[in-house]
């Protein structure tokens, strides 16, 4: 599916984030569309997991606006519950319940969230876990896995809400290199199915390869966006020209 320019999914406007007196993002404002896959990169400590944490009001908003699918994550009035149902989110290590077994992690959202009847939703796990190419696993505990199929787990368990928008905050950073490839092929294929997809990440070859836009964060700000070959074959800013001699 292409990008569909008709339809924000998530609007940010002038977003401030700061714990105690450190201002962590200074002033995010950018629009994601339908259908993209919007890469984000830049040094350690720039702000990047803390704004996809925004996204799904992981962390509180200091100041500024987000709306995400028309809901106004900055309104008391907005139920955040019920905007999480259609964001899933994929973390650094996984988050996977140790002492549940691997269907019955996926099984946990939907049963709670009352989208599904338990034999529903163990139906629907298996399809996810087949999406992600380890259904063998479904009677196993996390502890049985390797680090990449815990996250090919943590990814499935993200679609068992049939979410509208998928956050990534550095999936494979965790992993041992000969891992990582699986769980990219995983995020290539939901980018091919036209998911909304954000990721934060320093695999630059795949973003090179599946970003519809790539953003440069540092310092708490959006210091340059664009396309993947416009940010990583002809950067504007002296400050991604710095920080791409330094990755690429």
């Amino acid at each position: 599916m292409a990008v569909n320019k008709n339809n924000v999914k998530i609007h940010v406007d002038s977003l401030k984030k700061n714990f105690g007196k450190l201002e962590v993002l200074k002033d995010i404002s950018t629009d994601i569309y339908e259908g993209e896959v919007v890469v984000i990169v830049g040094p350690s400590g720039s702000g990047k997991s803390t704004f996809l944490r925004c996204l799904n009001c992981l962390e509180h908003i200091s100041g500024g606006t987000v709306i995400v699918d028309g809901f106004d994550l900055t309104d008391k009035k907005t139920d955040i519950n019920k905007v999480r149902e259609n964001i899933g989110m994929v973390f650094q290590h996984f988050n996977l319940f140790n002492n549940l077994n691997v269907i019955r992690n996926l099984m946990l959202a939907p049963v709670d969230l009352k989208k599904a009847t338990k034999q529903e939703a163990k139906e629907q796990a298996m399809v996810m876990l087949r999406r992600v190419g380890i259904d063998d696993k479904a009677e196993v505990y996390p502890s049985q896995l390797s680090g990449g199929q815990k996250q090919r787990v943590a990814i499935a368990r993200a679609l068992c809400i049939n979410p509208d928008i998928m956050l990534f905050d550095e999936p494979t950073s965790a992993l041992d290199p000969e891992m990582v490839g699986e769980v990219l092929q995983v995020m290539k294929n939901l980018a091919a199915e036209g998911m909304t997809m954000v990721i934060v990440t320093h695999e630059i070859g795949f973003a090179k390869e599946v970003a519809d836009r790539v953003i440069f964060m540092d310092g708490g700000y959006i210091i340059e966006e664009g396309t993947p070959s416009e940010v990583f074959g002809n950067p504007k800013e002296q400050r991604t020209k710095d920080f791409l001699d330094k990755v690429l």
